[in-house]
């Protein structure tokens, strides 16, 4: 059986996971979110990777106190994460 994709809603999943964090953390709009939440409900290997990403969350804002890290601390994350993400996508290629 086919199924029709809307070439709009279609996203890497290198872009989808380096984007989760915005959308455990909100700071996403409607439109970013749709598109990535249609991304994980017809992609098994991101929608597994959003629910470890939103348990570490979950696991920092317990452990943290709902403490805010500094914005320094967010800047190196986000990069390791985007290079983690490019390193994964080559090798897993």
């Amino acid at each position: 059986m086919s199924v029709e994709r809307d070439p709009d809603m279609e996203l890497d999943c290198t872009a989808v996971l380096a984007d989760v964090w915005l959308m455990l953390d909100g700071e996403c709009d409607d439109a970013t979110r749709a598109r990535l939440q249609h991304h994980m409900d017809h992609c098994s290997p991101c929608i597994e990777a959003y629910g470890i990403e939103e348990k570490i969350k979950s696991l920092l804002s317990r452990k943290c106190g709902g403490d805010k890290a500094p914005d320094s601390l967010r800047d190196r994350l986000t990069f390791e994460i985007h290079k983690s993400m490019r390193v994964y996508k080559v090798e897993g290629e």
